[in-house]
């Protein structure tokens, strides 16, 4: 097939985007357009689902004709917007993208990029034969913290690296809402293992950091250890408000989570994200009969780990570990990166990072500053929407940042995640 002619996109008009799957990534993504409509507008919604689908179209005062069912109906006409904010569920990002990609239009892909190597590697090929860009949605690389390391390491603050080690800690609440009772709790209907699911961005970091190393060989351990039925204490039932006599004492209790604490409401409390509010007596009901965030955390029909480990070598003899970890007290980001010259450390939560050097003066064994930065307290790092500035820059003939996530400086770190299932799986090392 020839390849299609891309053109940046004049700077005189507003980008217009399309949204592909209107959840709540999708949104986050299009608000871009709520606080610089001279810079992007939503021009068109598609979704399965006939009410998200409405709501959108209310909120960005869309045409009738503007809403769409999938995307096959969306490309059976003529192309309508500059770019889609593709935000569907993991198992069809590349089964949506294709046929994007080929009736013209650039994306801003929510990750993982897909749910195998095989389905990754076709994206590729196919933003190259179609020339269009794909940008990955690895907002960390887009804070200012990490992306201060990365300034750091480009300027040879610490040499050539030796190695990495990441560690994200998920807080109890969050692996009980996505990893356990939520839309990624399993393989087969999410689409993502957990490591792909929530530490593609730690692993896509490792790589970034890097400068484009090609990994080596990986091998990982892991397991489903905490949330199985045998775990399951005396007294709990199968629904925390509806047949649980420790209720009022677990951790894990879906009215402490959902509703004292008000944490995921987005994901909780249906279409909350576009406007729809429930009343607190009506989420407690849906919680107690059909909400799948209302079930006990040790009676779902989860199977994705609750702990893993990664080791990476890379081809030039440097290595990389990381520690996902589930259902910690405390949710953080953490990174500790060895070079020749010295070293950073830091968790990103904190705001701050310490940069080190050997030190040999009678006296020292090492010097250190610590570097402070305004970082936002959103669960990505103020990221978010720096990506989506960056992604209307390049595609505007702007020359890419050095957070650029586009898909092909994106590969490294999904391979490197694939493999490390595939060794869980297989208990072996796998070679890229």
């Amino acid at each position: 097939m020839e390849q299609i002619e891309s053109k940046f996109i004049p700077a005189d008009r507003p980008m217009t985007a399309v949204i592909v799957g209107a959840g709540h990534r999708s949104l986050v993504y299009a608000s871009y357009a709520d606080e610089h409509p001279e810079e992007l507008q939503i021009v068109a919604v598609v979704d399965p689902d006939a009410e998200r689908r409405q709501l959108v179209a209310d909120k960005y005062q869309l045409a009738a004709e503007m809403s769409f069912e999938s995307v096959d109906e969306l490309v059976a006409g003529p192309q309508i917007a500059d770019v889609a904010i593709n935000g569907t569920m993991d198992n069809v990002h590349v089964a949506t993208s294709l046929p994007l990609l080929a009736a013209g239009y650039h994306i801003l892909l929510e990750k993982p990029i897909g749910a195998s190597e095989a389905e990754v590697l076709e994206l590729e090929a196919a933003a190259k034969r179609y020339n269009r860009h794909v940008m990955v949605c690895h907002v960390l690389r887009y804070a200012p913290y990490y992306a201060a390391i990365r300034k750091l390491i480009a300027e040879d603050e610490i040499g050539k690296i030796i190695h990495i080690h990441t560690e994200e800690n998920v807080s109890y609440h969050h692996m009980a809402m996505a990893y356990v009772r939520g839309k990624w709790n399993s393989k087969q209907t999410g689409g993502s293992s957990m490591l792909m699911a929530k530490c593609c961005h730690d692993l896509d970091l490792i790589t970034w950091m890097k400068s484009g190393v090609r990994p080596a060989t990986v091998a990982s351990v892991g397991s489903l250890l905490q949330f199985r039925p045998e775990r399951a204490p005396e007294g709990s039932g199968t629904r925390c408000l509806a047949d649980c006599q420790i209720e009022s004492t677990c951790i894990y209790s879906a009215r402490k989570h959902y509703v004292e604490q008000g944490l995921w409401v987005p994901y909780v409390s249906y279409n909350e994200h576009l406007g729809v509010n429930q009343t607190p007596d009506q989420v407690l009901e849906s919680l107690r009969t059909d909400n799948p965030y209302g079930r006990c955390v040790w009676r779902c029909d989860n199977d994705v780990v609750d702990h893993q480990s990664v080791i990476v070598e890379f081809e030039d003899g440097s290595t990389a570990t990381h520690n996902l970890n589930g259902a910690t007290a405390k949710p953080c980001r953490s990174i500790h990166i060895i070079g020749e010259k010295g070293e950073i450390q830091g968790v990103m939560e904190d705001g701050w990072f310490t940069v080190r050097h050997p030190d040999p003066r009678q006296g020292h064994e090492y010097s250190e500053r610590k570097v402070e930065l305004n970082v936002s307290m959103d669960m990505h790092g103020g990221g978010d929407l720096r990506l989506v500035a960056d992604f209307i820059n390049v595609l505007r003939g702007g020359m890419p940042s050095l957070s650029s996530t586009s898909l092909e400086q994106s590969l490294y770190g999904h391979l490197i995640g694939f493999a490390a299932d595939r060794s869980r799986e297989e208990r072996r090392t796998i070679s890229i």
